[in-house]
């Protein structure tokens, strides 16, 4: 399984956050509030569409609404493809982490 980016483990990290109201403005205004950085729209969908052709997502329609002229929100849910390749760049973080603490960059 390749290694997820750090783009793409930051947007899976905010749909099992959202959970089950994970689309793209809320995906966003979460992203948002974590890094105090605005991502533009293009930024999200590229990779979360990637992560659905990878099977890490799935995109589930919802409800039309008036507030959207009847369309339906794309909303995302992580799968368990997902979630393993999101506990296996956690992994690779913390022994990334425990290096950098072992060398002089630790004490720092």
């Amino acid at each position: 399984m390749p290694l997820l980016t750090r783009t793409e483990e930051i947007i899976l990290t905010a749909v099992i956050i959202l959970k089950g109201n994970a689309y793209g403005i809320t995906i966003r205004d979460y992203i948002k509030k974590i890094t105090g950085e605005e991502w533009s729209f293009a930024k999200i969908y590229d990779p979360l569409n990637k992560l659905t052709q990878k099977e890490y997502v799935r995109k589930i329609e919802g409800e039309p609404t008036p507030e959207r002229g009847g369309r339906r929100k794309i909303l995302y849910e992580i799968t368990k493809d997902g979630i393993l390749g999101l506990k296996e760049i956690q992994e690779v973080n913390k022994n990334i982490q425990i290096d950098l603490e072992d060398t002089a960059f630790g004490e720092i």
